[in-house]
């Protein structure tokens, strides 16, 4: 199965009430974690690769990867692009193969963050691609781009409607609490905002952040109208303490296979649990 835009089953999500997952793409062993748990599953799932992750990785290496998971699972998968900063690498992405793009405008002006989304759907709707677009201020860090608290904003429900209905946009993703990274405590979720966002659009709220956060949250948080969640950071502390443990236990390992092998079956079972809370099981 070829790679497929998030309005294969984004708009789904939405009506079942139930979430699609993105898990962040960051070496193989997370590809194949990934979707090694949507197969066990049978669910939709999307591939996420920030701006780091491709410099990382290369792109060519991060399209050959999904496309070698769609291909050997038979899922719906979209492969998208976090946190885009510019229209040039998000044209760059579609044009290497990714089926899906978000331009994170939410730094710019609230004018100049439509105008420019808006460029960046056009050219991404000419191609089958689908675009997520962002307001408000997320916490945390993501990649090299930190936000504390203080400098994070909660989007305003009357300018996200605002920002749909020019933009155009598949999926939004809205300041509501949540922050990338882990939590020194609980997120303070706004899942009122989710909410009047949410019956007032006909696409999918975004969480972003969904690491660490409380499953009772999540559910709530669902139940408000999220239909796409994203998780990177738990998948990241999966791996490293796998990793850090069989080191531990062994200085004499020298096979990358040795210890990376029980990093990507952590991994593969912290996906499966998001994917169950989600309630995207058995929806591919």
């Amino acid at each position: 199965m070829a790679l497929v835009s998030m309005n294969e089953f984004l708009p789904k999500a939405k009506a079942g009430k139930y979430a699609v997952g993105q898990f962040n793409m960051n070496n193989l062993e997370f590809a194949q974690a990934i979707v090694d748990a949507a197969i066990e599953l049978n669910s939709p799932f999307i591939y996420g690769v920030s701006e780091g992750a491709l410099k990382y990785m290369g792109i060519e290496f991060t399209v050959a990867l999904a496309e070698a998971a769609a291909k050997k699972s038979g899922l719906p998968i979209a492969l998208h692009l976090d946190h885009g900063s510019s229209f040039e690498v998000a044209m760059k992405c579609i044009r290497a193969g990714f089926s899906s793009v978000m331009f994170d405008g939410s730094h710019y002006s609230f004018e100049e963050n439509i105008r420019l989304t808006k460029e960046v759907v056009k050219a991404a709707r000419a191609m089958g691609v689908s675009v997520e677009g962002e307001l408000g201020t997320i916490g945390g860090v993501e990649d090299d781009i930190s936000v504390d608290e203080e400098h994070a904003n909660l989007a305003k429900p009357e300018e996200a409607i605002r920002f749909y209905e020019e933009t155009g946009v598949d999926c939004l993703a809205i300041a509501v609490g949540t922050a990338h990274g882990m939590y020194a405590g609980e997120p303070n979720i706004h899942f009122d905002i989710i909410e009047a966002v949410s019956k007032a659009i006909p696409v999918p709220v975004v969480l972003h952040g969904g690491s660490g956060v409380p499953d009772e949250m999540i559910r709530k948080s669902i139940a408000a109208g999220v239909g796409k969640i994203n998780v990177n950071t738990e998948n990241q502390v999966a791996c490293t303490e796998s990793i850090r443990a069989a080191l531990n236990k062994d200085a004499k390992i020298y096979d990358p296979r040795k210890y990376l092998t029980p990093a990507r079956n952590a991994m593969i079972e912290v996906v499966k649990s998001k994917i169950q809370l989600f309630g995207s099981s058995n929806q591919a």
